[in-house]
């Protein structure tokens, strides 16, 4: 019996355009994403790097390009988050234990809020137990730690507990952790279709 749900933010709530922010970069002169720009995304993912270090990371690529620039380039990837998915989860909410587990950094969640606005973004975040965003956490997933800290944080029973998310390799570690998994299709799946699925 699943009394409990975590799921994952981007492409489950929020939509993403994956491929409008490697473009907008390249109008700015990026050349090509590197192995240092990954390592500089994993960084500030995990709270490791202060924004403006990761700026000026990126900086070094595109000289040319100024702070608002690249923080907007950064940004294009967030789309909307339509209204019907918020009111599921509100239903949702009022049988099931939430919890929210996100990669992300502080730019995308600034953004975010400043674009969902407070009314809208508050009511969100209280349809959740917790909420957790990578960089305030110091991990990411696919890491089995993530998990693990938000099983033990809120003695969760793994078996009673489902994992949203649209990435494979997440799910995969979450499903060897013994919770139960929804590898969410994007463009194929909404997750209002979590009932009609009889995923739980």
């Amino acid at each position: 019996m699943i009394d409990t749900i975590i799921f994952d933010f981007g492409d489950i709530f929020i939509n993403l355009d994956k491929e409008a922010t490697p473009l907008a970069l390249k109008k700015l002169g990026l050349k090509e994403w590197n192995s240092n720009l990954e390592a500089l995304n994993l960084d500030f993912e995990k709270g490791k790097i202060s924004e403006t270090e990761f700026i000026l990371g990126f900086q070094n690529y595109i000289p040319n390009a100024s702070i608002h620039q690249i923080r907007e380039a950064w940004n294009a990837v967030l789309l909307d988050f339509p209204l019907y998915r918020l009111e599921f989860l509100q239903m949702l909410a009022q049988k099931h234990k939430l919890f929210l587990l996100s990669n992300t950094d502080s730019i995308h969640i600034e953004r975010f809020q400043h674009k969902a606005g407070i009314s809208f973004y508050r009511d969100f975040y209280q349809c959740f137990e917790k909420v957790y965003f990578s960089y305030e956490l110091g991990m990411r997933k696919p890491e089995t730690a993530i998990f693990e800290f938000v099983i033990k944080e809120h003695n969760l029973l793994p078996k009673n507990t489902l994992f949203v998310d649209d990435n494979l390799e997440n799910i995969e570690s979450a499903e060897k952790l013994g919770l139960q998994v929804w590898h969410l299709q994007k463009g194929e799946e909404d997750v209002i279709d979590l009932f009609a699925n009889k995923i739980i």
